[in-house]
């Protein structure tokens, strides 16, 4: 690679938690080998209701039907990233994760929807996408895919969280980025809200700050086996349905500010769990649920971490930055997937690219 390069590049990310596509325009710079990156502009299109419930459904579809919306949600982020650079130039490519709708990778099955060739026939542009099936046909487990980012981004802090759906965490220990999810957030307390409360979500955590812990649940869920593998480990949809859910579910007669009280108290000493067992002292924390004050506040009683939250760009578009940055290393052919995250044979360049 060249001393001194620069890169324009869109980020595009759809997360489980179902909060709208976020988009993100960044330039990164590689000078004296290492990366830098500046934000250009960034903004998140809301989904609606009818796009919502089909991306929420799409596992249920018969294949027909779900072909037709990988093609149909394909050219729509297409259509939205157009709309997004209209008055850009000289961008070099866009970076699509997609939307997960299958994640299952100890069967050897990952599928996220978005077709590639429809992005790049509605935009214009480079195009890469499908970035989790190479690792997880190297025998990896396809997740997480940002810690690289984290490490060449985001490296003087100890370690890294992202609350989303999902929380998960990577860290440098021995030479080696390590990564793994580490519990369910926002997919599980987004649908207890919207189901019990009517609201999209528990804005600033208030609904679970009225709520009491019940000490018999929160120990149920801390049992979790999940919890007690080692990583790499990856957790999707499948899990919550097959292994959360059913739990919450044989609580129903509980009052839901207390059950949503209980799931952010054992969210909060999952994640401060990990973090104390690796001795983190600072760690950098970005996703939708930082904005959740009541979570990050039980987070800083069962740490003994610096929680260090950036500015609003960075915990709105970290994942879709870090996106477009793995499409910048796969048009690079550098690595942009570690086996000591995932799990896989080796290191490997992911995702499929398509030219107009």
């Amino acid at each position: 690679m060249k001393r001194e390069h620069k890169y324009k590049a869109v980020g595009v990310m759809s997360g489980t938690s179902l909060d709208g596509l976020d988009l993100v325009l960044c330039e990164f710079t590689y000078r004296y080998d290492a990366w830098d990156f500046e934000i250009l502009k960034g903004t998140t299109m809301l989904y609606s209701d009818k796009m919502k419930n089909e991306l929420a459904l799409s596992h249920k579809l018969d294949a027909y039907s779900f072909v037709e919306l990988h093609r149909r949600y394909g050219k729509f982020i297409g259509d939205e990233v157009a709309n997004f650079i209209k008055g850009q130039s000289d961008i070099d490519l866009v970076a699509s994760h997609g939307h997960t709708v299958f994640h299952e990778p100890e069967k050897g099955v990952t599928f996220q929807i978005g077709c590639g060739a429809q992005i790049t026939a509605a935009c214009g542009l480079k195009v890469v996408s499908d970035f989790r099936t190479l690792d997880i046909a190297l025998g990896g487990q396809g997740a997480p895919l940002v810690p690289i980012g984290d490490g060449l981004l985001f490296g003087k802090y100890d370690a890294c969280v992202n609350l989303g759906g999902f929380a998960n965490i990577s860290y440098q220990q021995q030479g080696e980025r390590i990564a793994f999810d580490i519990c369910a957030v926002n997919i599980v307390i987004n649908e207890i809200v919207q189901k019990e409360f009517g609201m999209p979500f528990d804005e600033n955590g208030d609904l679970g700050a009225q709520g009491s812990v019940d000490d018999e649940l929160l120990k149920e869920l801390n049992d979790l086996g999940f919890y007690a593998l080692p990583a790499p480990k990856s957790l999707a949809r499948e899990w919550g349905e097959t292994t959360f859910k059913p739990i919450l579910n044989s609580y129903e007669i509980m009052d839901k500010k207390d059950l949503l009280a209980t799931c952010y108290h054992h969210f909060a000493q999952q994640i401060a769990k990990v973090l104390n067992q690796q001795k983190i002292k600072t760690c950098l924390f970005t996703g939708g649920g930082t904005f959740n004050t009541y979570l990050m506040q039980l987070i800083r009683v069962y740490s003994n971490a610096t929680l260090v939250i950036p500015e609003k760009q960075v915990i709105d578009f970290k994942e879709a930055i870090i996106f477009a940055f793995l499409g910048v290393l796969r048009i690079q052919e550098q690595v942009n997937c570690l086996k000591s995250v995932t799990g896989a044979r080796r290191d490997n360049v992911g995702g499929s690219v398509f030219i107009q």
